[in-house]
């Protein structure tokens, strides 16, 4: 199966949300079918074939999620992450903003999906492919 140090040497050619397409395609050889990232500290964990399962550290500072909301907001910094404009720190604050909890991305069905604090889909796109 993968691991941790190959998703981070795939993960550090990530510049912007314009890169995030390769880096699916790079983790998606590795053998990984999804992953959940947590905007609060930013760990995620890895899911495989075979129930398999790893889980990335986290940053020691971590960030407060806003309780309200804010969808038109986070619509706006994605687009602006994904055309290259802001780095991942900058994203990941931003999403805190608004109210972004956590992402999950699925593989098989190239899509990541944006989660509040209650569990509430913000936002679910396409992931494009290269």
């Amino acid at each position: 199966m993968f691991t941790i140090q190959q998703i981070k040497e795939a993960h550090e050619k990530v510049k912007s949300g314009a890169d995030f397409p390769k880096y699916m395609q790079d983790i998606i050889a590795f053998g990984v079918t999804s992953f959940e990232t947590f905007v609060f500290d930013n760990h995620t964990n890895y899911y495989g074939e075979n129930n398999f399962k790893i889980t990335s550290e986290g940053f020691l500072e971590t960030l407060k999620i806003a309780d309200k909301n804010n969808i038109e907001q986070f619509k706006s910094d994605l687009k602006l992450h994904q055309h290259g404009k802001t780095d991942y720190i900058t994203f990941l604050n931003d999403c805190a903003k608004s109210g972004v909890e956590k992402w999950i991305v699925v593989m098989d069905k190239m899509t990541c999906s944006y989660y509040d604090k209650i569990g509430n889909i913000m936002l679910v796109e396409v992931i494009p492919t290269i």
